[in-house]
């Protein structure tokens, strides 16, 4: 049984075989880098729209708090003077609105 001796490998070898799991390790790398770019894109635009929500609720929220202000009603006396007003500024003289409404002006 002729023993067969083991090959050593020289130094430029061992060299070259580490060299080959650096660039498979900076391959891996660069890959990893593409998917932490695209992981940070897609939370970037779920972020942009939560903050668009956050901005809607906070309009709803401010118009909710400041209502629109709405005319005050006038009383029936009030609309009153203000139609005597407007018919006083047609030219209309004050027994001339009395009698239209049919009523006896008294003095």
């Amino acid at each position: 049984m002729a023993e067969q001796k083991r090959v050593r490998r020289t130094p430029e070898k061992i060299a070259a075989d580490i060299d080959g799991q650096i660039s498979k390790l900076e391959e891996n790398i660069r890959g990893l880098e593409e998917k932490k770019i695209a992981a940070c894109a897609e939370f970037d635009a779920k972020i942009a729209a939560v903050q668009e929500k956050a901005a809607k609720l906070a309009e709803r929220k401010k118009e909710v708090l400041s209502p629109k202000k709405r005319k005050p009603r006038k009383s029936k006396a009030e609309r009153i003077r203000e139609l005597v007003k407007q018919a006083q500024k047609s030219g209309m003289k004050l027994d001339e609105i009395a009698e239209k409404l049919g009523m006896p002006l008294s003095e």
